[in-house]
C-alpha cells in the first residue's frame, strides 16, 4: 500500500475527525487503491454492497434500473467524496443500484470489515461514521425537496453548483435523467443559457 494514494483520504478524514498518526498506521493497511476504467461497473443490483469507496480521481454514476429496463440516474459522486448504496449497506441487504465509473475513477476501498473496525477502535470513528451518514442524508433530503420545489430551470442550474464541470464529464442524457427532465428539454436550458 502506497501512502501517497492514501493521501486524499486522510486528509478528508483529518478535516472530519481528530485522528492520530499510530491511528493511521493501523487503519490504512485494511484499505486499497483500486482503478475502474471508464464504464465499468463497481458494485451491482442484487449484491449485498460490503464496500466503501472514496474517489481520488474520477466520477461514479449512481443509478437504478426500473421493471422496463429504464436508466435513472440518481446520483453522481466526484472526488473525495464517499460513494456507497448507503441504506443497503447498514442493511446489510440486496442493492437496487448499480454504481459505475464514468471516465478512468481511482478509488480508495474501505472493506466492511475495516469500516466495523473504525468504528470500534478508531477514538473518533463513531464520529466519522456520523458525519459521513450526516452528510449523505442531507444531501439525499435537499435532492428529494429539489425534485419537488425547484423549477427544471432551477434544478439544472443548479447542478453545477452541486457536481463542478458536470457537463464536460458525464453524457447529457444522464444529466437529464438525474434532473428528471428529458434530454430534449435539458438541450433547450443550456441554449437559453448561452
Amino acid at each position: 500500500m502506497d501512502r501517497q494514494e492514501m493521501q486524499q483520504l486522510i486528509q478528508v478524514m483529518r478535516q472530519m475527525i481528530d485522528i492520530s498518526e499510530e491511528e493511521f498506521q493501523l487503519y490504512l493497511p485494511q484499505l486499497y487503491v483500486k482503478t475502474f476504467k471508464k464504464n465499468d461497473i463497481l458494485s451491482a443490483p442484487d449484491a449485498i454492497p460490503n464496500e466503501i469507496f472514496f474517489i481520488n480521481k474520477g466520477i461514479i454514476r449512481v443509478l437504478i434500473t426500473d421493471k422496463e429496463g429504464i436508466e435513472h440516474t440518481i446520483h453522481f459522486a466526484l472526488e473525495n467524496q464517499y460513494i456507497v448504496d448507503y441504506s443497503n449497506f447498514i442493511l446489510q441487504s440486496p442493492s437496487y443500484s448499480t454504481l459505475q465509473a464514468m471516465e478512468e475513477t481511482e478509488v480508495v476501498v474501505l472493506p466492511r470489515n475495516s469500516v466495523e473496525w473504525g468504528y470500534n477502535v478508531l477514538k473518533e470513528g463513531q464520529k466519522l461514521g456520523r458525519l459521513i451518514a450526516e452528510f449523505y442524508f442531507i444531501f439525499q433530503d435537499n435532492r428529494i425537496k429539489n425534485m419537488y420545489l425547484a423549477s427544471p430551470r432551477e434544478r439544472y442550474e443548479n447542478i453545477t453548483k452541486v457536481f463542478p464541470n458536470i457537463h464536460n464529464r458525464v453524457p447529457q442524457h444522464m444529466i437529464a435523467s438525474y434532473l428528471n427532465i428529458t434530454s430534449v428539454h435539458l438541450s433547450r436550458l443550456k441554449k437559453m443559457k448561452t
